[in-house]
């Protein structure tokens, strides 16, 4: 049986929409022989797909709704272009390495995102993401989409150790804000298929390139995805905005949030909670009416639910009616259970059309509260205002308020709150108060961990995957730490960074951090000492550790040279293809990466026969890559009672050519595969 050998590529982008048509309309894909390879592949067939579409098909037209820069065509070709590069494991510099399921990525994100597309696609429920702002300062990144040779030696460009090409933009280059939306583009594209199919994206921006930003999304997500547009106050008690030239301060920044598929997509309910004190304060300075009594029907089951004599306040609200009190209540009434239905249908919690009426909204929506404040028995208020009420009697029996809840009403701490449900204008955030880096202020793209916490409270469920690939300072990672505490979550986290130097009369770097990787894992490990430190006994269910993983160029050597390159000393290097440096471990998640194996699942090393055996997730991948050890049967038959679902072994490992040949039908024998079970499930590097 013939070996198969993993692909050192990530998968092609064009291959990946290929399979997408495919899956809409199969018979506009064919089968045609590579010109190049003579190998057969599929492509499509456009006119076909042409006679698919009749009328709505349309050749390039002299006048079209679209959006196009200097670069676009480029920058499609770069998102669906594959690489041959990989991710090393860094042990040494993670935290809990055995057992966390979250990952810290060094490298350029595009890169990055491409490599872990064979795993991670369809599996991230939210990304959020601060991209560097188009401020006409300055701001690195590798891509280069210009046309021409000539064109990219008039750029002020250099290449890095791994040959990518770096760029500065600013407002000075003529291709300012191309530059800036083909970056932002080729990224979103390739994100766009890690998202799940009830995933959403966050984009945060500012102005200056949040129309451009907008008008993308709209053609990588469709504008029927277009979920919101929030609006965050970034000047909040006396913090300053930036005017960034223009003639008023800024004082907001944006997020932009779409969908994979919109129809899939159900938020959790969010509020924003406001102390009942507080609330009819703000009522008093606004100089509001106190007049809503007259307009409330008699009612009737009201209690006291508590009398505040320090501020002279009373309140009074109805205990709700649970479906699982049916039969008390009936039993209370002196009626039937029926009847109880027939009667009192719009207090039960019956609904979970989230649509429905306010009124049976709140129902819905306020279970589980100390008193869900609303009316068993009142007629409903009429007009603008509908809804359920409590009613506060303030300073005396004689001064009455009516306050509306649109949402609900709950006791923490017997102290009353308000839950205003969220809007899309953020302005209670605190920016006053970054996080620190330990000891270190990082002030490129830093947000309030609050921000994003709530994200995760409108998107996430308890053990979401959630992603932040203009990473910065991890602000995204401490507060998948800190929701994970508050709300006894399990999300994780993938985090990725270009490890961008710090300058040298920076406080960072005077501290000893020489970019901001470091000072992001830094603030990682802080950050979660101090999370488990606040958890106390109930620290041992935290995650708090993270894998930390760094692009390089490929494991493999390059072998294809132009036959006069070639040499007897060339040749006599290229017998182990495997780079020397690389260890078994580099070579286990590169395969982990190419074959679509979790990089965060747990691995286990063992020994048999002098060969060393790692087994990723009790079988998931088994694997004997060490350099100069042997396969034996005895090495064999320890991989085989692991129970591997795939299994992978170095070319180089078998002294002899009819091991090689054997490899199959043992494997087959040991493990009872057919054929075709052994051919998709061995792979040899």
């Amino acid at each position: 049986m013939e070996k198969h050998f993993l692909d050192r590529q990530t998968r092609d982008g064009a291959q990946l929409t290929i399979e997408q048509i495919a899956a809409i309309c199969p018979s506009a894909v064919t089968e045609v022989q590579d010109e190049n390879t003579g190998e057969i592949v599929r492509k499509i067939n456009f006119t076909t797909l042409r006679q698919l579409l009749g009328d709505l098909s349309v050749e390039t037209p002299h006048e079209a709704y679209d959006f196009t820069w200097v670069g676009k065509t480029a920058a499609r070709r770069e998102a669906a272009m594959p690489i041959s590069q990989t991710l090393r494991p860094c042990p040494e510099e993670s935290v809990d390495w055995d057992t966390t399921k979250n990952l810290y990525i060094e490298g350029d994100n595009l890169q990055v995102l491409k490599l872990l597309q064979n795993y991670y696609a369809g599996q991230i429920k939210m990304i959020y993401i601060d991209p560097p702002y188009n401020t006409g300062q300055d701001f690195v990144y590798h891509d280069d989409f210009h046309q021409t040779i000539d064109e990219y030696e008039e750029a002020a460009g250099v290449r890095d150790e791994l040959g990518n090409r770096f760029y500065v933009n600013n407002d000075s280059n003529g291709r300012f804000h191309s530059d800036w939306c083909s970056m932002m583009y080729t990224r979103l594209v390739v994100a766009r298929t890690l998202l799940s199919d009830d995933g959403t994206i966050c984009v945060h921006i500012d102005d200056n390139e949040y129309e451009n930003l907008t008008k993308i999304c709209n053609e990588v997500f469709g504008e029927d995805n277009f979920i919101n547009m929030i609006t965050v106050k970034t000047k909040v008690g006396g913090v300053s905005g930036s005017s960034e030239g223009k003639s008023l301060r800024g004082a907001t920044e944006y997020i932009l949030m779409y969908a994979k598929d919109k129809s899939n997509i159900s938020f959790n309910s969010v509020y924003i909670k406001t102390k009942l004190f507080d609330r009819i304060r703000e009522y008093e300075a606004s100089g509001k009416s106190w007049k809503y009594t007259s307009v409330v029907a008699e009612l009737s089951d009201k209690v006291l639910l508590k009398e505040d004599e320090v501020r002279g306040m009373k309140f009074y609200g109805y205990k709700v009616l649970k479906t699982e009190s049916i039969a008390a209540f009936a039993k209370l009434k002196g009626i039937s259970e029926e009847d109880v239905y027939n009667k009192y249908a719009d207090r039960i919690f019956q609904t979970t059309n989230a649509q429905s009426s306010v009124r049976q909204t709140v129902i819905k929506e306020t279970a589980g509260y100390d008193y869900p404040m609303y009316g068993l028995e009142y007629a409903p208020i009429k007009g603008k205002n509908e809804g359920n009420t409590i009613e506060i009697l303030y300073k005396g029996e004689q001064r009455r308020m009516m306050m509306f809840l649109s949402d609900a009403v709950e006791k923490i701490n017997d102290e009353y709150y308000y839950l205003d449900k969220l809007t899309t204008l953020w302005d209670d955030i605190d920016y006053n108060n970054l996080t620190k880096e330990g000891d270190i202020e990082f002030a490129n793209g830093k947000k309030p961990i609050k921000l994003m916490q709530r994200l995760m409270k409108l998107i996430c469920n308890d053990d979401s995957l959630v992603m932040d690939f203009f990473s910065g300072s991890a602000s995204t990672a401490h507060a998948v730490m800190q929701e994970n505490f508050e709300s006894q979550k399990e999300c994780r986290f993938i985090m990725v960074q270009l490890p961008e130097e710090t300058t040298e009369d920076s406080d960072a770097y005077k501290a000893g951090y020489k970019n901001i990787c470091e000072i992001s894992k830094e603030r990682i490990r802080r950050a979660g000492k101090q999370i488990k430190e606040s958890a106390g006994l109930y620290a041992g269910g935290l995650d708090t550790g993270f894998r930390v993983l760094k692009i390089d160029e490929s494991d493999y050597k390059e072998v294809s040279f132009p036959a006069k390159d070639y040499s007897q000393a060339s040749l006599a290097g290229l017998i182990d293809n495997i780079k020397e440096d690389r260890s078994d471990l580099d070579l286990l998640f590169d395969c982990m990466l190419r074959w679509g194996v979790e990089l965060s699942l747990p691995i286990v090393r063992s020994e048999a026969d002098h060969c060393h055996i790692l087994n990723v997730n009790d079988g998931d991948l088994v694997a004997c890559l060490a350099p100069k050890e042997t396969i034996t049967e005895a090495v064999i038959d320890a991989i085989a009672a692991m129970h591997p679902l795939r299994i992978v072994l170095r070319d180089t490992a078998f002294e002899e050519a009819s091991q090689k040949m054997n490899i199959y039908e043992l494997f087959k024998q040991r493990l009872g595969w057919s054929d075709d079970q052994a051919s998709k499930q061995i792979r040899v590097i």
